[in-house]
């Protein structure tokens, strides 16, 4: 039987009193949300926070919100919120197909947005579909708040920008013209963690592709992202070749790992099959052809 170590519990009355408590008890307390990351950790004994911190009563830290030329995720939002969401389905297809895959509707109804960023999990689907999208965190301390690239706030498995007394309040993803989106994911059976995922963002003028963000899980990525793909794609024509050959380079960048979810060359030809695939379905959006 999996048993956490002992820990106080702290329930926060708002975000100035969670920032307190986290400021109180120092590095080793946690906030908790949805717990769906946290709580296996502890009962695994890889993470053992002395006390935890309840931030579900912070209503402050909800909603999905157009905010001038980009959309603003707060924190607290769950996936359930983002997958039902109209905003996300108009602008952000990509959000949801990586929630499609995400888990099962237990996880996804607790879960939250920011508490998957702070994770930091290699294999996690919104690290990686953020990335692609560019989207900047928004970091909250009692000083006052700090927006960091997403791109940055990933410093390494299980590791970000954020402090022990500071949280992550909000996530702003940008609005871009003639823009589409599309994430993919192989995993051995519904709602595990992938075996290779990849997610696309392509922005067009005309027929040639003007922006490209690609995002990857579970192979090795430097901060979710091929960024030698996404090079290899600005000024290129939004053709089957071009996004195959996107493929191919983000293959041979990535740096997957052998496991029971497969050897190396296995992860590095799903890497290239889906980069093709997510690059022509977002270039197919950003055309409006589905």
């Amino acid at each position: 039987m999996q048993v956490p170590a002992t820990f106080g519990y702290e329930l926060a009355p708002d975000l100035a009193g969670a920032l307190a408590l986290l400021a109180r008890h120092g590095p080793d307390a946690r906030p908790i949300a949805g717990g769906h990351s946290l709580l296996p950790m502890m009962k695994l004994r890889l993470a053992e926070p002395t006390v935890l911190v309840d931030i579900n009563g912070l209503t402050e830290l909800g909603g999905i919100t157009v905010d001038g030329d980009a959309i603003r995720f707060g924190a607290m939002v769950r996936h359930a919120e983002v997958l039902d969401s109209a905003v996300v389905a108009e602008h952000l297809p990509i959000l949801r197909d990586a929630e499609r895959v995400i888990a099962d509707p237990l996880v996804r109804n607790r879960g939250t947005v920011g508490g998957s960023l702070c994770q930091a999990d290699p294999s996690e689907d919104l690290s990686a579909a953020f990335s692609a999208l560019g989207a900047t965190v928004v970091i909250t301390s009692r000083d006052g708040e700090r927006t960091v690239p997403v791109r940055e706030f990933h410093r390494g498995p299980y590791e970000t920008a954020v402090a022990h007394d500071e949280l992550v309040t909000a996530v702003r993803v940008p609005i871009r013209p003639a823009t589409g989106s599309a994430y993919e994911k192989v995993e051995r059976r519904t709602g595990d963690w992938a075996v290779a995922a990849a997610g696309a963002v392509v922005s067009l003028d005309g027929h040639t592709v003007v922006r490209a963000g690609i995002g990857l899980a579970a192979v090795g990525a430097e901060h979710f992202v091929a960024a030698e793909a996404e090079e290899a794609l600005r000024g290129a024509p939004a053709t089957a070749e071009s996004f195959a050959e996107a493929g191919r380079i983000a293959a041979e960048h990535c740096r997957p790992t052998a496991d029971q979810r497969g050897p190396v060359d296995y992860k590095r030809h799903l890497v290239g099959v889906l980069v093709a695939r997510t690059c022509h379905r977002a270039a197919a959006r950003a055309r409006g052809e589905v």
